[in-house]
């Protein structure tokens, strides 16, 4: 649980999550987001972050389990792992 507040503490990191719940608001790729997850360029863009910048908001997100990683090709595409977002919000309710 630390480790997925800890991510989502930069304001940046928890608009991309919330971003990626659409990932059909970002722009057309090769392959449906839906399939595969939103390319990172794409996140770099929205973010208006260096490529590098936002490598490293997707590798907190996804050690924290909260998002996934797909590899197409040379390109990484992420999502959201809507189950661990859920066990996070019951944790949460719980300890309220």
């Amino acid at each position: 649980m630390v480790a997925a507040f800890k991510a989502l503490g930069h304001p940046t990191r928890l608009a991309i999550l919330g971003w990626l719940k659409e990932p059909e608001s970002f722009p057309p790729q090769d392959r449906p987001a839906a399939e595969v997850g939103v390319c990172l360029k794409h996140i770099q863009a929205r973010a208006g972050v260096s490529q590098s910048t936002a490598s490293q908001f997707m590798a907190t997100l996804q050690r924290a389990g909260l998002v996934t990683c797909t590899r197409v090709g040379q390109w990484s595409h992420y999502r959201r792992d809507e189950d661990a977002i859920a066990a996070l919000g019951q944790k949460v309710a719980l300890n309220v």
